[in-house]
């Protein structure tokens, strides 16, 4: 497959006219700046002690620096994130936290690995998600829409069963419902004068708030915050070289290693799905009932069985700033997850686990799948991309390369972190 695209992809020369312009969700200074409150204040979480920023901090990329994070029931940051012993995580958050770097461009239309939400011009509110036809209508986007899911999600920010009134709603199924979740945290965050005060700048005076209204200035935030567009790749294309090293990988990557057969674009990714043999690490992603550590990826979503294992291709923009890489975070370094795309199927069987950044959690089964020799030869036989070798100096290239991909500062963002937000409640920093 990756030789077949490979054959019908451009010269390794180009320049910014290959590439489509790029379309940017539009910005109200008014709701950024709301949205960069809410992303900080941890009133959105059941018991009100995490934020988006906790698994998405500029400190770590606008991700979380471990593999698979602590939401609700930790403290602290990153690598340094702890078990609170007052309020026990059940397990750890099944998937690696993303970079939230360019979203608010239209041509990101699939959210998470999975793509379990994206644009849908047929379904309710123009979008696909697990709701389905339960799916309310108030969404700008769908990087509006994705920040409904960490809220109802136990292990990131509702809280567990009876903990607090947010976890009861999600427990039962109270989501959109008057009086649900969603309305719960509206009227939270209303009732605080400040949010009311800006609000009514959005929105109009007294204008009733909705969850969807929280949602959008969010994804406003995020859109503008982490725009990541002036790369010394961007450089190139307006005609600037790139450094000797790079540009050996940026032909590498456009020609003989054939990366661009999946990470194509101006963002370098086709939000495809592919099985490429990614070791499963942590809790996984099956239901509540169910008795294993699986994550099958795009197949939760389609239910084809031909979709088992497969995942969204990421963007690689400040890919630098990322790590650790893949749906689990199974590997800490760009040359680690380099060279298991070379060999997809040995890395898998030859996992080393001293990659995966784990904040100690007592209890945790992280290594089921990869103990149990059915479930890798599963993982393995899924895998669609062909093995092929680079010498060291080319992976250097290649890893040079995507250095030029990263936009010097723009992880900081452009409002950065606030000192305070109106709920009172500590800004994680």
């Amino acid at each position: 497959m990756r030789w077949l695209i490979l054959l019908l992809w451009p010269l390794p020369a180009f320049a910014a006219a290959d590439f489509p312009p790029v379309e940017w969700m539009d910005s109200d200074p008014a709701e950024v700046e709301l949205g960069q409150l809410l992303f900080y204040d941890p009133i959105l979480s059941g018991n009100q002690g995490v934020a988006c920023a906790t698994c998405h901090s500029p400190r770590f990329g606008t991700a979380d620096g471990v593999s698979l994070g602590l939401g609700d029931g930790g403290i602290g940051l990153g690598p340094d994130r702890r078990v609170d012993p007052e309020n026990l995580p059940e397990q750890r958050v099944p998937r690696n936290a993303p970079g939230l770097f360019n979203l608010g461009a239209s041509e990101f239309t699939r959210m998470f690995y999975d793509g379990r939400l994206e644009a849908d011009p047929a379904r309710p509110g123009g979008m696909r998600t697990p709701l389905g036809e339960n799916m309310v209508e108030g969404f700008d986007t769908v990087l509006a829409a994705q920040a409904m899911f960490p809220v109802l999600s136990a292990d990131e920010m509702a809280g567990h069963y009876s903990e607090n009134a947010i976890s009861q709603a999600v427990r039962m199924g109270q989501l959109a419902l008057p009086g649900g979740a969603w309305d719960q945290l509206a009227a939270r965050v209303t009732d605080i004068p400040e949010y009311r005060a800006r609000f009514d700048d959005v929105l109009g005076p007294d204008a009733p708030v909705d969850f969807t209204d929280i949602a959008n200035a969010i994804a406003a935030f995020v859109a503008y915050e982490w725009r990541a567009d002036d790369s010394p790749f961007d450089r190139y294309l307006a005609g600037e070289p790139l450094e000797p090293a790079a540009e050996r990988g940026r032909a590498l990557f456009y020609g003989a290693a054939g990366c661009a057969a999946c990470h194509s674009g101006r963002f370098q990714t086709d939000s495809q799905f592919y099985a490429i043999a990614m070791p499963q690490i942590g809790p996984g992603k099956a239901a509540r009932f169910e008795d294993n550590a699986r994550d099958e990826g795009r197949m939760r979503v389609t239910g084809d069985p031909a979709d088992a294992f497969a995942f969204r291709t990421p963007s690689l923009r400040n890919v630098t700033l990322t790590a650790p890489y893949g749906h689990s975070g199974a590997y800490a370094t760009l040359e680690g997850v380099i060279r298991q795309h070379l060999d997809p199927v040995g890395s898998l069987m030859s996992y080393d686990r001293s990659q995966a950044i784990l904040p100690e959690l007592a209890g945790a089964s992280d290594w089921r799948v990869l103990d149990d020799p059915a479930e890798m030869q599963a993982i393995a036989d899924a895998n669609v991309l062909e093995p092929m070798s680079l010498d060291e100096a080319q992976i250097a290239d290649l890893i040079a390369f995507l250095e030029a991909l990263t936009e010097p500062g723009s992880q900081d963002g452009r409002l950065g972190v606030p000192e305070t937000v109106p709920s009172g409640l500590p800004v994680a920093r």
